[in-house]
């Protein structure tokens, strides 16, 4: 009796055991599984093929990139360059086709070349230059970054349109990008665990002195394995230029850590010798089903950074554990290694697939509420201009009765496409789009075009789309009241200097437009430095602070923003107001409390909280069917210290 007990005990400590280990072993899989159950319960919009599929779009860049960056961790270095390089030789293929009628063909080698030259240049600063693999791909980055900038002057370039059929679907349903996904995963996949360079890639990451001593020339496979993330990054860069239509220098910026997430939430360890394809694919979905699932229910872009960097710790945690309880690890395995793994993910694939159908009843006959949905996507709201226009429309809607859910594109164009894609899956009934760029939203506004939903563009249009409604400020008519606003301050002659936006945005290139457009009206106005300072408070008192070291004897300020133009008054310390005049542009708070103040001499407002407004009343209209005009213009004014009081904003 007693033995039948302990062998009893024995079975269940050993099954206990067991699941243990199999959840230890698959840790990301587990999460992803659990991930897909609880959005599948919380959201009725989630479990649908459509968004299914934008899942899929959207992890597509991130899991190429990331494949990329797997060789690059089994084998214990980093690479941070890879979001630059992706840039970059998206750049070079558009520039190349477009601008210098370059055959696309050779146009697309051009941009792998683009990628290979990158990462033999981090191979060989590393490898041979004894730089840390952090120091060597950070300096890439900057470099790979600003070659973009200076190719592309810091505009976007039109993709070559044989190309951007990238970005479309086969047979009307299948996304191209995945399926681009999965062909560079299974390379990856097959590099690793069927290649030399990929059995190199393990004993370097694994002892790098025993693989030197043991015959390896480290030297070269380090120089083929950053060359091969920097193919990898290429082609991301190609499929992420695809979907928006147009090369952005501004494209795939911060990639480089959610490639990185990816690869250690799939189970790589950062101090090299362990990683493969498959989990780095789980980990590139685990990121994208948390972002999709989190913009269907509504929570808040800066909450999503929080859950993203807790998921990213929680997996390093399980790493650690996983050692310590000595699972099995992810490098090359054998044959029965391989099919038990097989064998899990196939019933990992039951379990889910069983659990989320179960789940989906709990959606099924539950009434959709009576007020009409309303999706808002801003182009950032790091901006008190851009939180304007939110308040406005959130008030008029509560005013309304609309249910309005807002995101924030964070000033990235793929980003807001991956949002405006999930606006289309789901079940709004309208979408109002502050675009990141013109260009680069055209897709995604075409996508909502066909599927018959209302789309409004505030602030900012569309190109190549057709949307039912512009709501806007006239970006190149403000920039020309600066222009006049500061030369008739000066009297039509004197020196100033010109603080520009983020490089490759629409309102950037439309406000410079006009401030150029505005000055030559004023021959004797000398423009002595045009600066970026990115719409930002900080980089405008940096940028200004430089500028007045060359020329301290500047009469104006002209900032294509009041946040600019703030830095730009900090910089300028007791001059502001008194021998340099500062016009902003946007007329937010603060930048009326300095023209109170007479720090800041005007600000050409656009009213933002209006455009907001407005915006949601016409969603509203175009969602009952009523007609609505295809642009409604809000004012721009002038304000300075004689008319500040009498301005509402």
């Amino acid at each position: 009796m007693a033995t039948d007990t302990l062998k009893s005990t024995s079975s269940a400590e050993s099954a206990t055991g067991g699941l243990r280990r199999l959840l230890l072993d698959n840790g990301a899989l587990s999460a992803l599984i659990v991930l897909v159950i609880a959005m599948s319960a919380l959201s009725g919009d989630f479990l649908t093929t459509d968004n299914l599929l934008n899942v899929g779009v959207q992890a597509a860049v991130t899991a190429i990139l990331a494949f990329g960056v797997t060789f690059v961790i089994v084998s214990a270095g980093i690479d941070l360059s890879v979001g630059s390089v992706a840039a970059l030789s998206a750049t070079v293929l558009a520039w190349s086709a477009t601008s210098h009628g370059v055959p696309v063909l050779i146009a697309v080698l051009l941009a792998v070349v683009t990628g290979i030259a990158a990462g033999l240049v981090n191979g060989f600063l590393i490898a041979y230059g004894k730089l840390p693999p952090f120091i060597a791909t950070l300096a890439m980055l900057s470099v790979a970054r600003g070659l973009s900038l200076v190719i592309s002057e810091g505009s976007p370039i039109a993709f070559p349109d044989s190309v951007s059929h990238l970005g479309d679907t086969l047979g009307g349903w299948l996304p191209v990008p995945v399926l681009v996904m999965v062909v560079m995963g299974l390379l990856a996949a097959f590099v690793l665990g069927r290649t030399y360079i990929g059995r190199s890639m393990y004993a370097i990451g694994g002892n790098e002195e025993a693989a030197r001593l043991s015959g390896l020339r480290v030297k070269k496979q380090k120089l083929a394995i950053y060359a091969l993330s920097g193919v990898f990054a290429a082609v991301a860069g190609v499929v992420l230029a695809a979907r928006l239509s147009s090369a952005q220098p501004q494209a795939a910026d911060g990639y480089e850590l959610d490639a990185i997430a990816a690869v250690v939430i799939g189970g790589a360890s950062l101090a090299g010798g362990t990683g493969k394809a498959s989990g780095t694919l789980i980990g590139a979905l685990i990121l994208a089903v948390l972002r999709n699932g989190l913009n269907l229910l509504n929570v808040s872009a800066f909450w999503q950074q929080v859950v993203i960097g807790v998921v990213i710790a929680l997996a390093v945690l399980l790493d650690t554990l996983r050692r310590k309880a000595g699972a099995t690890p992810v490098a090359g395995a054998s044959q029965g290694g391989k099919r038990r793994q097989a064998v899990t993910y196939g019933l990992a694939a039951v379990v889910t697939v069983a659990i989320v159908g179960a789940t989906s009843f709990l959606h099924n006959g539950s009434s959709s509420t009576a007020n009409p949905k309303v999706g808002l996507s801003l182009s950032t709201l790091n901006n008190p201009f851009f939180v304007q226009i939110r308040s406005g429309a959130q008030a008029e809607a509560e005013k309304l009765g609309v249910d309005l859910t807002v995101t924030d594109a964070q000033n990235d164009a793929s980003q807001q496409a991956n949002q405006l894609q999930n606006f289309t899956s789901s079940s709004l009934g309208a979408i109002i789009v502050n675009p990141v760029d013109s260009d680069a939203a055209s897709n995604s506004v075409k996508a909502a075009d066909k599927a018959k939903i209302p789309v409004i563009a505030v602030d900012r249009g569309v190109n190549k789309a057709s949307v039912d409604a512009l709501v806007a400020s006239d970006n190149v008519a403000g920039g020309e009241l600066a222009a006049k606003t500061i030369g008739e301050k000066l009297g039509g002659k004197g020196k100033i200097v010109i603080l520009q936006g983020q490089a490759g945005t629409s309102a950037a290139r439309e406000r410079a437009q006009g401030f150029t457009q505005g000055l030559k009206a004023y021959p004797g106005i000398q423009v002595v430095a045009q600066q970026p300072a990115d719409f930002d408070r900080t980089k405008g008192l940096d940028v200004m602070s430089n500028l007045l070291q060359a020329h301290p004897d500047v009469q104006g300020v002209i900032a294509a923003n009041d946040e600019m133009a703030l830095g730009a008054i900090k910089a300028l310390g007791s001059k502001a107001g008194t021998s340099v005049s500062v016009v902003g542009f946007d007329g937010t708070p603060d930048g009326l409390n300095a023209v109170k103040d007479g720090t800041l001499y005007a600000s050409v407002a656009q009213q933002p909280s209006q455009l907001g407004k407005i915006a949601v009343d016409n969603a509203l209209k175009a969602l009952e069917g009523k007609k609505v005009e295809e642009t409604i213009k809000v004012p721009v004014k002038v304000v300075t210290k004689e008319n500040v009081a009498g301005f509402t904003g």
